[in-house]
């Protein structure tokens, strides 16, 4: 059961430094200063998830959990550029964080109905970075 929990501490862990990553790249582009500020809020939240993460990861082990490859970051940031380069909107900002964020949703729900014997404090980890994402899907909405 270890392992397990590890196993999904990490991806959390993943999936939070992933959104950090991609706000920051996308914030850079952002020319709306309404929509920097939820981006502000977000990436703060996708922190301090990740921060939970660090703080109980401990209980499993001595290592540190895993984040986002450079190549995963390189590959985050080239995908930004891309689908920007002829349209860098608030809109298609958004929209791009939401497609994002989605994958993120995806499997975290797929980790937590796989995982039913997870350790009750990353269960609940897990269930609000899935729940923090969702909300982020509503709030991006509005710039679409």
């Amino acid at each position: 059961m270890e392992n397990q929990n590890l196993n999904i501490l990490d991806e959390v862990n993943k999936g939070a430094t992933m959104g950090m990553d991609a706000i920051s790249y996308v914030k850079d582009k952002a020319r709306d200063f309404k929509f920097k500020e939820v981006l502000n809020t977000e990436y703060n939240k996708y922190k301090k998830i990740s921060e939970r993460v660090n703080n109980l990861y401990s209980n499993y082990t001595e290592k540190e959990p895993h984040k986002t490859s450079t190549m995963n970051k390189i590959m985050t940031w080239y995908g930004i550029q891309m689908n920007t380069m002829m349209d860098d909107t608030t809109s298609k900002l958004s929209e791009l964080l939401m497609q994002g964020t989605n994958m993120g949703i995806i499997e975290g729900r797929r980790l937590l109905n796989e995982n039913e014997n997870a350790s009750p404090d990353v269960k609940s980890i897990l269930n609000d970075f899935v729940v923090m994402q969702e909300d982020s899907v509503e709030t991006l909405k509005k710039y679409l």
